[in-house]
């Protein structure tokens, strides 16, 4: 998910580079937020079922890194997940639009949860809606 998101952001003229005391981290503000708004509408995308636990997702890794050469490719992506992509990504960016810079980060952390609630609640009224007797 990092190969691609770099991939993106140094199309768009972003600088990947990482901290050097934190290697999660980018050493430019503007990237590590377009980063943390990356995953955040990855995330905001996804149904519930779909989302993986850390654990889970240190397990895939182990397990591709052992198959994984030096090089590491871009996953391909079919045209109607990249649309639905995009489409996320263009919401979460407009959402972000609105927020006053001086807090930036506590802000995005406000919006990805009030998009995690958004999700959650719509999830569980697909599941109600689901469970309700038919008359």
């Amino acid at each position: 998910m990092r190969s691609a998101f770099e991939a993106w952001a140094q199309r768009d003229g972003h600088i990947v580079r990482r901290r050097e005391d934190k290697p999660d981290e980018y050493l430019v503000f503007e990237t590590q937020r377009r980063w943390v708004i990356w995953q955040a509408a990855l995330e905001h995308g996804k149904s519930p079922a779909g989302r993986k636990t850390a654990a889970q997702k240190e397990a895939v890794a182990d397990k591709a890194g052992g198959a994984r050469g030096a090089l590491q490719r871009v996953p391909v992506i079919n045209a109607d997940e990249a649309v639905v992509r995009n489409q996320v990504l263009n919401e979460v960016l407009d959402a972000f639009a609105t927020l006053d810079s001086e807090t930036a980060m506590e802000d995005i952390l406000k919006v990805i949860q009030s998009l995690k609630k958004a999700k959650k609640d719509e999830s569980e009224e697909r599941v109600a809606a689901v469970s309700r007797p038919a008359n």
